[in-house]
C-alpha cells in the first residue's frame, strides 16, 4: 500500500488527552485501488446516532459511542461493563478527495470510501492514427 493515508499517532494521543473519557482504537482494515481507498472499521455496538465523523484539515477523524441495551423500565445501579468509545484519527494524503467521501454502517462495520482527486486517478489516454 502506497502512504496515502497514515494514522497520526501524535494527534490520536493530543485527542486522548484531551477529551475527558477514555476510549478505545477500533481495528481497521485499509484497502487501496486505482481510484481511491476503503476503509473498513470494526465499531459493534455502535448506533448511526452516535458515529461522528470528521474531517479538518487533511486529519480524519471517527468516533463512535456504543448504547447499553437494558430491559425495558429498568436501570442498572451496578454494571461491570464500561460502556467504551471508539476514537481514531488518520492523516489523509492530498490526492484524496475528502468531499466524496461516502461512508456506511452495517452490523458494526464502518466502511469508508474515500476517492481519489481526479488528476490523481489513472487515465486512458486514445491515440490518434495519423
Amino acid at each position: 500500500m502506497s502512504k496515502e493515508i497514515t494514522q497520526s499517532e501524535k494527534q490520536q494521543t493530543a485527542l486522548d488527552s484531551t477529551a475527558n473519557e477514555r476510549a478505545v482504537t477500533p481495528a481497521v482494515d485499509v484497502f487501496e485501488d486505482e481510484t481511491g481507498i476503503t476503509l473498513l472499521a470494526d465499531m459493534p455496538g455502535v448506533p448511526r446516532d452516535q458515529l461522528e465523523l470528521h474531517v479538518e484539515g487533511d486529519t480524519l477523524l471517527i468516533e463512535g459511542r456504543v448504547q447499553p441495551q437494558t430491559p425495558n423500565g429498568l436501570e442498572a445501579i451496578y454494571a461491570e461493563l464500561r460502556v467504551p468509545r471508539w476514537r481514531r484519527s488518520f492523516t489523509l494524503s492530498r490526492e484524496l478527495d475528502t468531499a466524496k467521501i461516502e461512508a456506511n454502517l452495517k452490523d458494526g462495520v464502518l466502511t469508508l470510501r474515500i476517492p481519489k482527486q481526479a488528476h490523481a486517478q489513472p487515465r486512458r489516454i486514445a491515440v490518434n492514427a495519423g
